[in-house]
């Protein structure tokens, strides 16, 4: 058997185990004197933070006293416990880390068989595997964790102060206690004096060794610390100095002097070895800081207002104080009353999150559109800090505060009846009387109904609140206009339609107000966005249904992609140019042109009857949904009056003995059987979708019904809300499936005399053919065609007609009523 040779195992061990030997050298020395070099190391810490200049030579020998005993005593502890390792123990520690023992078995020799050849060949090929795994021994590491020997962890605590020490002491702070002892003579070879300059640390500029200052001027911040150590005998060197301005002056004799330079003078150490300065003092020079620019307001109400700080050593700090400037304020209406714990705003400034503090420019971006001030003129205080607490102010601003602008009416009202309540609580009487006044006549002012029934609430609780009215409540009734202002001012829309309509009502409003050129970019980003969904609606819609009357178009009714682009950017270039009459021109023809389009796509065919199973069940749910708009306004009054069920009450509009919830009951029962009789677009995906709603209008009547039950008028109100909205919807819905169902499919495959298909035929309202619906728009003459004014006529005809049908709902008819008036 072959293999590796035991002697020389046994050779190849001695480097592994001699780093062995040399660790356990260190590992029992670090368990026995580790008391040792922790005290050693704790000693020559305090000595380099210079300590012992601080306090009394007796207190000074105490301690060497001390540390002197905790030496000799750290000596006894290690050679009591520690134990010289020898060889031996180093090689049975690199036995044990194999596995087997083979290096025991290598020096074993053979007890029994010594004569047998085959136990000495079995004993042989023992000693070869042993040999082979011996080959493979490395030093074993040294244990050298202390922590049960340590639990304090003093070791740490020494070596972390020493390390301090090294970072901001000096190790020659140790020579200092050569002059510590009395009647000591000054070292011939050691300085008879120490002296070290400190600058203020902020100012970033290292300790100065004063004897190694050989220059006559030394020029140093003002605040520096200066601090001497003179050795030998009492009076042999003295201190005179004119920099401190200090009016209780030590001795000049004393050994120990400590003192900050506060103006220009001399600073002189008279003795043997003496030196002389003249210190120039800089003083630290206040910050200042400086707004730059015009402040700006961003499209979402927040300002911008630039800045910029300065100072010597670095600004630290900065605030933006805010205050109502009461001489500049138009003290009308809500204002006119003196306000109520108006206080001024404090703002912190940014600064740099990393390099120089010294010289920076910043921008300061913040909202306060929900803050009294929001909009009104105020004086706005920049101010900066440095580390030396002083104080640099700018000069104050006069500016009208930024804040979020609403352009919706309703909006705008409902945000000065807020700023009115925060103005002062005197005005809760006249905010309630303003906000009734506004919604006398809601139909043609709030579109959304759930803003309109939580703003009636509010006005309940404003009215509840004209005796007295705690802060905490006010400020959530601000809350609360501020909430429903959103949803006024931007709505939550679903239709492409609705949201076109609402971005071109807020770009007009805009307009017509002057608003920032931030808030034009964004309300004609908005726009484009809503004319782009309507777009694409428009192009599905002419997909699903390439014969429906509004790809047929319309007189007057196409433009061309081209076309409608350019009249936006010809609309934005006005607006930038400040040409607010012609923008707003060109703002009503987009307007009127999208509204020939709404028409056009709603318009249903021209043979449709008035009689049939759908119509009825349309005006059987327009019926219902007025229905329930009238609970909800006597569920509002009842709120307003107090009264929980109104069991039993008789009205004066015609309901008897009738309960709100019986009447609600009687609501969902109608509406449950109109949905279970015939409803128009039975299949279609419209239908299924008018049938959703209906579904969800009457769970949430179920739930008014409920509440209504419990005395929960408000809860009831919110259900009401949820109802119509879905009821709306619905009502949407069935009205396009109709429109679907009454189409005739030949109607638009008509040809001309000739045979010919005729080129006017299946366009939609932007002049697109069918298979032509990824380009919007067409370049063909629109208005071809020899009967343009019978066409015209009969469109004119058929709007009159369509005015008149109290089925349709409220809204279509006032369009086409405003239509009419162009004509």
């Amino acid at each position: 058997m072959t293999g590796i040779d035991p002697t020389t195992a046994l050779a190849r061990l001695e480097r592994p185990l001699r780093l062995t030997l040399a660790g356990l050298w260190a590992e029992r020395m670090a368990q026995s004197f580790w008391p040792l070099w922790s005290i050693l190391l704790a000693a020559l810490a305090v000595l380099s933070f210079g300590v012992q200049d601080h306090v009394g030579v007796e207190v000074f020998w105490t301690a060497v006293l001390g540390v002197a005993g905790g030496l000799v005593w750290g000596v006894w502890y290690g050679v009591q416990r520690f134990r010289v390792p020898t060889r031996t123990e180093a090689l049975v520690r690199l036995d044990s880390r194999l596995p087997g023992n083979p290096i025991a078995a290598l020096r074993d020799t053979q007890a029994i068989g010594a004569g047998d050849p085959a136990s000495q060949a079995v004993w042989a090929a023992h000693r070869a595997r042993m040999a082979a795994r011996a080959a493979g021994a490395r030093a074993v590491q040294p244990d050298l964790k202390l922590a049960s020997r340590d639990p304090f962890a003093f070791r740490y605590v020494a070596l972390m102060v020493l390390v301090a020490a090294l970072l901001f002491g000096s190790v020659w702070r140790v020579a200092s206690v050569a002059g510590m002892g009395a009647g000591t003579e000054a070292v011939a070879t050691g300085p008879a004096w120490e002296g070290w300059a400190q600058p203020p640390a902020y100012t970033g500029k290292p300790t100065i060794y004063l004897n190694d200052v050989t220059a006559e001027t030394l020029t140093l911040p003002a605040g520096t610390r200066i601090q001497l150590r003179l050795y030998g005998e009492v009076g042999d060197l003295v201190l005179a100095e004119t920099v401190s301005g200090r009016t209780e002056v030590p001795p000049a004799s004393d050994p120990v002097q400590d003192f900050v330079v506060s103006k220009s003078g001399t600073l002189s150490i008279d003795g043997d070895n003496g030196r002389t300065w003249q210190i120039v003092a800089i003083a630290d020079t206040a910050p200042t800081v400086t707004p730059q620019g015009e402040i700006g307001r961003e499209a979402d109400g927040r300002f911008r207002q630039a800045f910029a700080a300065t100072d010597d050593y670095g600004v630290i700090s900065g605030q933006v104080s805010i205050t109502l400037d009461l001489a500049a304020l138009d003290r009308r209406h809500g204002l006119s009353a003196e306000p109520e714990g108006v206080e001024a705003v404090v703002l912190d400034l940014p600064s740099p999150i990393s390099g120089d503090r010294a010289d920076y420019t910043e921008t300061l971006i913040d909202d306060l559109s929900k803050h009294v001030f929001a909009n009104l003129p105020v004086v706005m205080t920049f101010s900066v800090t440095d580390a030396a607490s002083q104080t640099g102010t700018a000069e104050p601003l006069h500016l009208t505060l930024p804040g979020r602008r609403f352009f919706d009416p309703l909006a705008a009202a409902l945000i000065e009846m807020r700023r009115d309540l925060l103005w002062t609580r005197a005005n809760v009487a006249r905010a309630a009387q303003v906000l009734k006044a506004v919604t006398h006549r809601p139909d043609d002012l709030i579109r959304n109904e759930r803003a309109y029934l939580r703003l009636r609430v509010l006005m309940r609780q404003l009215d509840g609140a004209r005796d007295g009215l705690e802060i905490a409540a006010r400020d959530e009734m601000a809350e609360e206009l501020w909430q429903i202002a959103l949803l006024v001012e931007e709505g939550d829309l679903e239709s492409a339609r609705e949201r076109l309509q609402r971005a071109q009502d807020r770009l007009a409003e805009a307009i017509e107000n002057g608003a920032s050129p931030e808030e034009i970019d964004e309300l004609m980003a908005e726009m484009r966005d809503a004319l782009a969904d309507y777009m694409q609606q428009l192009a599905e819609e002419q997909e699903r249904n390439p014969d429906s009357q509004m790809s047929q178009g319309e007189p007057g009714m196409t433009m061309s992609q081209d076309q409608l682009q350019q009249m936006l950017d010809e609309l934005q270039r006005l607006m930038e140019e400040g040409r607010t009459a012609e923008a707003q021109e060109l703002m009503e023809q987009l307007r009127q042109f999208m509204e020939n389009m709404q028409m056009a796509q709603g318009q249903p065919g021209q043979g449709q009857g008035q009689g049939g199973p759908g119509q009825q069940a349309m005006r059987d749910l327009n019926e219902t949904l007025r229905d329930q708009q009238g609970l909800s306004d006597d569920a509002f009054r009842d709120l307003q009056d107090g009264t929980e069920g109104n069991e039993g009450q008789e009205r004066g509009d015609g309901v008897d003995d009738q309960s709100l919830a019986e009447r609600q009951q009687e609501l969902r029962d109608r509406l449950n059987q109109m949905r279970n009789g015939q409803l128009p677009g039975e299949g279609t995906e419209p239908g299924e979708e008018g049938q959703r709603q209906l579904d969800r209008a009457g769970r949430a009547m179920e739930e008014a019904e409920e509440a209504l039950r419990d005395g929960d008028l408000s809860g009831a109100l919110d259900r009401q809300a949820e109802a119509m909205e879905a009821m709306r919807d619905g009502i949407r819905q069935f009205g396009e499936a109709m429109a679907q169902e009454q189409r005739q499919p030949g109607d638009n495959q008509q040809g001309r005399a000739d045979g010919t298909a005729d080129p006017n035929s299946q366009i939609d309202p932007l002049g697109r053919e069918p298979g032509q619906s990824a380009r919007i728009g067409s370049d063909r003459n629109m208005l071809q065609g020899e009967d343009v004014y019978r066409r015209a006529q009969d469109l004119l005809e058929e709007i009159r007609r369509r005015s008149g049908e109290q089925a349709r709902p409220e809204g279509e008819r006032d369009y086409l009523r405003r239509l009419l008036d162009l004509f």
